[in-house]
C-alpha cells in the first residue's frame, strides 16, 4: 500500500472538468490491478474509488484542502504519483 498527502493547489479544487483528468488517470490500463482512493482528510471517513468521476466530486474538494491518495496493488507508487 502507498500513501501521499497532497495539497490541492487549483484554486477551485476539484469541480469537474480536473476531476474529469484525475479520473482518466486512474483509468490509465497500466494501472488495472491497482486498487486507488481518494480521501478528503477534512471529513475523515470519506473516500471515492478514484475511477469514478461521482466519487470523486461527492468529496468536495475545494482548492487548498490536502488529501490523501491511497493505491494498492501493481504498480501503486506509479499511480499515486501520477495522479
Amino acid at each position: 500500500m502507498f500513501i501521499k498527502e497532497v495539497k490541492v493547489p487549483n484554486r477551485e479544487g476539484l469541480h469537474a472538468r480536473p476531476a474529469t483528468q484525475f479520473v482518466k488517470v486512474a483509468r490509465v490500463p497500466s494501472f488495472a490491478k491497482t486498487s486507488i482512493w481518494l480521501e478528503n482528510i477534512d471529513t475523515p471517513n470519506r473516500r471515492a474509488d478514484a475511477r469514478s468521476l461521482l466519487g470523486v466530486l461527492s468529496l468536495g474538494i475545494v482548492g487548498g484542502m490536502t488529501i490523501r491518495i491511497i493505491a494498492d496493488g501493481d504498480n501503486e507508487e506509479e499511480a499515486v504519483n501520477s495522479l
